[in-house]
């Protein structure tokens, strides 16, 4: 792409589209919560809470609204005693698996001391194998 066509195609721009892709999934627990609905199945609050280290109700409950309100998740409520919540990941919030797949392959590749006990490298495939009705989300 030659000078002027990168200047024309940035004049065009009213942020930067990493930058913006970061704002909503670079919050703290964000990549959890969607690599659980992903890689894991889970679709309850409960279940999030159990799994991702380190976080509280009122953060879990924060983060699970910022992503419905970017269309990444739906909340369906099932009536009952006890009401029931699920939640349920998007069109939109699957188009981000193969960004999260991209950041994870980055890292077991050129940072697998820090991922692996016997830190070396793993290629993706490897790693997360799961069943085929979890890898479909």
């Amino acid at each position: 792409m030659k000078e002027e066509e990168c200047k024309i195609l940035l004049d065009t721009m009213k942020s930067c589209p990493i930058d913006n892709t970061f704002k909503i999934i670079g919050k703290k627990f964000t990549v959890h919560i969607l690599r659980n609905m992903t890689r894991l199945g889970q679709t309850r609050f409960n279940e999030f809470l159990a799994s991702i280290e380190g976080i509280n109700p009122k953060t879990l409950s924060a983060r699970l609204r910022e992503m419905e309100k970017n269309g990444i998740i739906e909340r369906r409520i099932y009536p009952g005693m006890p009401v029931k919540i699920e939640y349920s990941i998007t069109q939109k919030g699957r188009a981000l698996k193969p960004v999260l797949e991209a950041m994870a392959a980055y890292s077991m590749q050129y940072f697998a001391k820090d991922v692996f006990k016997d830190g070396k490298p793993h290629p993706l495939k490897e790693v997360y194998v799961r069943a085929p009705e979890i890898l479909k989300n």
